[in-house]
C-alpha cells in the first residue's frame, strides 16, 4: 500500500526519532509507563546506550498504584535505571481548587522537579513523550513543559497516538496496546475540590473495572454520584446483573450513593466539553 502523496512514512518518522535522540550524549525521559513514554524510553536506549538513560517516574497519589509497578516491571525488563521523584501536587492551592488551568500548575512543579532530579544524576536533557495528538484537546500542561524548555522527540518527529502504537508493536513492546490512561485528577469537573481522600475513591471503583478486564473506562466524580464511562462496545457487559450489582456495592463501599452509566460511552477528556 502506497503512502498518499506529501505525506512522512512511519519508516522515515522513525529515522527522524532517531536522528534526534543522537545529538544528546545522556538524556533523562519523564516515564509514566504509558504507550508514548514506553516507545521514547526504548528508541532511547536503542540509540543512546542503557547506561546513557535515567527514566524518571512521578509518584503520586494521581496514579495507582497498578500503574508504578508496570513501570517498575517495564523498567526492569528494559535493563534501565530508573528513579522516582514526589510530586506533591496536593500541596499546590492551584491544584486542590481545581481550576481548568490545573494541570499547567501540576505539569510546572512535577517537571521542574524532574528536570532538577536529572541534572543531579548527571542527565542535562528530560524528554517528554507528547505525541501530536496531544495538541488536538485542551492541555494546559503542554505550556508548563514549554515554557521549562521540555524536548518532545515524538511530537518533534511527527508521530500520531496510532503511530506509536504501531511502531511499539513492530519493535515488539508489550505497551503497544495498552489501554490510554490520563492521571486521576482528570476525573473531577473544575472547580470540585480534589482530595486524597476523593482520589482513592476513584481509583477504588476504577480498579474494579480494571479487574473485570475493561480496556477504557472512566469513573467521573460529581460529588455524591459515580458516573461511568466504558467504551461503547463494552458498554453491554454491564447489563449482566452479577456484574452491575459488583459494580454498584465497589461504588457505594468507597463513598458514592448514587452510580450512573454514561450512555455515550468513554471519550478521552470528557469534562473538556463543558468549556467554552
Amino acid at each position: 500500500m502506497t503512502e498518499p502523496a506529501g505525506t512522512v512514512s512511519l519508516s522515515e518518522k522513525y529515522r527522524l526519532l532517531q536522528q534526534r535522540l543522537q545529538e544528546p550524549v545522556r538524556v533523562a525521559v519523564a516515564f509514566s509507563g504509558g504507550v508514548d513514554s514506553s516507545l521514547l524510553l526504548r528508541v532511547s536506549c536503542d540509540v543512546l546506550g542503557h547506561d546513557n538513560v535515567l527514566a524518571l517516574t512521578a509518584v503520586s497519589p494521581s496514579f495507582p498504584a497498578f500503574e508504578q509497578e508496570e513501570s517498575r516491571h517495564f523498567c526492569r525488563t528494559l535493563g534501565v535505571r530508573q528513579l522516582t521523584v514526589s510530586s506533591d501536587e496536593l500541596d499546590l492551592p492551584a491544584f486542590v481548587q481545581n481550576s481548568p488551568r490545573r494541570c499547567y500548575h501540576c505539569k510546572h512543579q512535577l517537571f521542574s522537579r524532574l528536570l532538577k532530579r536529572a541534572a543531579g544524576e548527571g542527565f542535562p536533557l528530560l524528554l517528554d513523550g507528547s505525541n501530536l495528538d496531544d495538541c488536538d484537546d485542551y492541555r494546559p500542561g503542554r505550556e508548563a513543559l514549554a515554557e521549562l524548555e521540555i524536548s518532545s522527540p515524538l511530537l518533534e518527529a511527527g508521530f500520531s497516538k496510532a503511530e506509536v502504537r504501531k511502531l511499539s508493536y513492530e519493535l515488539g513492546l508489550p505497551t503497544w496496546d495498552k489501554p490510554p490512561f490520563a492521571c486521576l485528577a482528570s476525573r473531577f469537573p473544575y472547580g470540585t475540590e480534589i482530595t486524597r481522600e476523593r482520589l482513592h475513591q476513584v481509583e477504588r471503583c476504577e480498579e474494579f473495572l480494571r479487574q473485570r478486564d475493561f480496556r477504557s473506562y472512566r469513573v467521573r466524580y460529581h460529588n455524591e454520584i459515580a458516573r461511568i464511562e466504558v467504551a461503547a462496545e463494552e458498554i453491554d457487559r454491564l447489563f449482566d446483573e452479577s456484574l452491575r450489582s459488583e459494580l454498584v456495592a465497589t461504588c457505594k463501599a468507597a463513598g458514592f450513593s448514587y452510580i450512573a452509566l454514561d450512555l455515550e460511552g468513554y471519550r478521552s477528556g470528557s469534562l473538556n466539553e463543558t468549556l467554552p
